[in-house]
């Protein structure tokens, strides 16, 4: 992995004023959203770079390599912005399930059919 410091990140994204941005996470081959998790410069930084998603925890405060502990890794294959520039889109491989319960994605639970 490359320094994330060396990382130039675009200039006009938006991030709020904790200094986070919403990384929405799909899944590349089905389309499925798997998971919504924030990303602070460093986060997106490493991100790019290396390959596989990282996300800022905003309860512990920290870094988050996604599969660092359960071996589910989110493999990039894309990371695009939203038009207002204050959201990002990563286009993922998923390597198991992505959610801590151990579903597939983050969202199962209906509200409304």
């Amino acid at each position: 992995m490359k320094d994330p410091s060396m990382t130039q990140l675009p200039e006009d994204l938006t991030f709020d004023a904790a200094g986070l941005i919403p990384a929405v996470c799909q899944d590349d081959a089905s389309g499925d959203v798997l998971m919504l998790g924030y990303m602070n410069t460093e986060a997106l930084a490493r991100t790019l770079d290396s390959g596989d998603v990282w996300f800022f925890s905003r309860s512990r405060e920290q870094l988050w390599h996604k599969g660092a502990s359960s071996g589910n890794f989110l493999r990039v294959v894309s990371v695009t912005a939203d038009c207002d520039r204050d959201t990002v889109l990563v286009r993922v491989d998923p390597e198991g399930p992505t959610c801590h319960t151990g579903a597939r994605t983050c969202f199962h639970h209906p509200l409304h059919a």
